[in-house]
């Protein structure tokens, strides 16, 4: 049995042209543009990169993109002047500030400073409670997506055992909170959860948020599984080249797993698309006011 690969790439593109026509929608109904603004302290090359994505992808679909680029050396008070300057501005509905920050900014102090109405991350701890209570909250976007992509799967995933491998807050915990709201028993793993291996073999779905290259080994996986790879690594190759390799050993799985998704192409492109899709619902949600 060959597992059947899950396109990240197919569906974010499938997301987005749905986006764009609530964009259009919303411009003909209420004549607002839905804008996004990215605030990134600092030069890491990594959050560049992946903020002129985000710029480029918001602008396609007829959303308006800001960008604050501020210096490294930027205070937590000036830093927080931005963002409360954000707060106000009516043309903005969503704000991200890219993670990670300098190490003398405090991300918690920065994310409870963004208004939680434009949190389009879901990282404000008011989104956070929303989502463990079920709640209309907004949904940080790796998990959204995840969700998104399994869906493409299976419909209905109640009563399946869940494992989520990480316990971040930004990917682990809340997988394992959305994956509770649709009904499944979820179990929260970890680098540290003892007979690891065997844990991973009960899951239905298996998601893997831990940030150790291909930890996840093929014979971990129960044969007919969902596997999710959320990880990102970059690997030395034999030729002395680097390339991208997930938290799971993808060619081991393929062969187990019933569906998986690869690394690239996997929930790295649903994750710009549902922060796509929630700064559309942010504006939406500020006509109906």
């Amino acid at each position: 049995m060959t597992a059947t690969r899950i396109s990240g790439t197919a569906h974010a593109e499938s997301l987005r042209a749905e986006i764009g026509l609530g964009v259009a929608n919303l411009k003909a109904s209420h004549g607002v543009t839905p804008g996004l603004a990215v605030v990134l302290v600092g030069e890491d090359p990594a959050s560049q990169v992946y903020v002129r994505n985000k710029m480029k992808q918001t602008e396609a679909i007829g959303m308006r993109s800001i960008h604050h680029l501020l210096p490294a050396e930027t205070s937590a008070a000036e830093l927080l002047a931005v963002i409360d300057q954000l707060n106000t501005d009516p043309m903005i509905h969503g704000i991200l500030v890219q993670l990670p920050l300098p190490a003398h900014l405090d991300p918690t102090v920065v994310i409870e400073t963004i208004d939680p109405a434009k949190d389009v991350d879901g990282f404000h701890t008011h989104n956070v409670g929303l989502l463990w209570t079920e709640g209309a909250g907004f949904v940080p976007c790796t998990p959204l997506g995840c969700l998104h992509l399994l869906h493409s799967v299976r419909r209905d995933l109640a009563g399946l055992h869940a494992v989520v491998v990480g316990r971040s807050n930004i990917v682990g915990r809340p997988m394992a909170a959305l994956l509770l709201n649709a009904s499944c028993t979820v179990t929260i793993a970890h680098s540290k959860t003892q007979g690891l291996p065997d844990l991973c073999r009960s899951a239905d779905i298996l998601v893997a948020a831990v940030g150790r290259p291909q930890m996840i080994q093929g014979d971990w996986i129960k044969p007919g599984a969902i596997v999710l790879d959320v990880g990102i690594n970059r690997i030395q190759a034999p030729n002395g080249t680097t390339r991208l390799v997930g938290d799971v050993d993808f060619e081991a799985a393929l062969a187990i797993a019933g569906a998986i998704t690869p690394v690239p192409g996997g929930p790295g492109p649903m994750t710009i698309a549902c922060l796509l899709a929630n700064t559309l619902e942010a504006a939406k949600r500020s006509v109906s006011k």
